[in-house]
């Protein structure tokens, strides 16, 4: 833990906004009622690049990001990782829209876990037995909602693998996450403008149609900036195991917002689903945490 405890507070309090701001994301694009999720997802890759590219101005950062395109071979894992997150923001950009924030909420409690599976499966990492277990509770609360539902909560898997292999690959990536992410919407630049200009040809783009959407699609560049900034602060300053922890705020957020706010139906099988993937959780956290201190005695 850094030794300068205004520091420590300083990282605490970017954690609790990137997370925060993460876990509030259903009530801004709930506000998108009449825009569909993939034009959404057009704006939110255009203007993101477009106000990271601001900000990399203003902290004088483009040394990263000349030196990433100065080597195109390396950028076939950066563009891995701009499909596989756009990927994740179009779904979960549906998901708010169609009013299924529960099983969102449940891919990010998942994302975790997928990680530690993705790590024992491509990169040959050492799994602690317990969290062998939690990787197994957690497939097991999966099939509960398969078996006893009938359905397969494909939101919930698909944000979860997606952000899990995103994580995989990010690894592999030898960019800071403000770079990075800058890069990486770069690479999906083209492809959004030219999505954009189609819609528009065929009459169906929503902007320039009036203030409200205008502005809205405007604001997802920043909305989606905004708690990366606050979570590379965050990074720089406090242990990963506090970052870990910080981390269960967005999908507890999402999940209160579901059911107090979208007044989603809960019932009692998607629940015991919860309960179980929650323990397979906390069995995690309690493992990661137990072989931290053995290392460090």
């Amino acid at each position: 833990m850094p030794a300068n405890t205004s520091e420590t507070t300083k990282g605490v309090l970017f954690g609790l906004s990137a997370y925060t701001m993460w876990g509030c994301f259903p009530l801004f694009f709930a506000l998108f009622q009449d825009v569909p999720a993939y034009e959404v997802l057009i704006h939110r890759v255009i203007w993101s690049s477009v106000f990271l590219a601001v900000v990399i101005c203003v902290l004088r950062r483009w040394l990263p990001v000349k030196a990433a395109f100065a080597n195109p071979r390396k950028l076939w894992r950066v563009l891995g990782c701009a499909i596989l997150i756009a990927t994740n923001w179009g779904i979960y950009i549906y998901a708010v829209e169609s009013r299924h924030v529960l099983q969102a909420s449940l891919g990010y409690f998942l994302t975790p876990l997928v990680n530690v599976g993705l790590g024992m499966l491509v990169l040959h990492e050492r799994m602690e037995r317990l969290q062998g277990v939690a990787v197994g509770l957690a497939g097991v609360g999966i099939l509960i909602q398969l078996v006893l539902l009938g359905s397969l909560p494909w939101i919930t898997l698909v944000l979860a693998m997606t952000f899990g292999t995103y994580g995989l690959l990010r690894k592999q990536v030898e960019l800071d996450g403000l770079s990075g992410l800058f890069v990486e919407t770069l690479l999906l630049l083209p492809v959004g403008l030219l999505a954009l200009g189609w819609l528009d040809h065929l009459g169906q783009s929503h902007f320039a149609e009036g203030l409200r959407p205008t502005t809205l699609l405007i604001a997802s560049g920043v909305v989606t900036a905004l708690p990366l900034l606050a979570f590379a602060g965050a990074a720089r300053r406090l242990r990963l195991a506090t970052v870990g922890f910080l981390m269960y705020i967005n999908p507890s957020l999402q999940f209160l917002i579901a059911l107090f706010v979208f007044n989603e139906p809960l019932s009692q099988i998607q629940l015991l689903s919860f309960i179980v993937i929650w323990a397979a959780l906390l069995l995690y956290s309690w493992s990661s945490w137990t072989s931290r201190r053995t290392a460090t005695a």
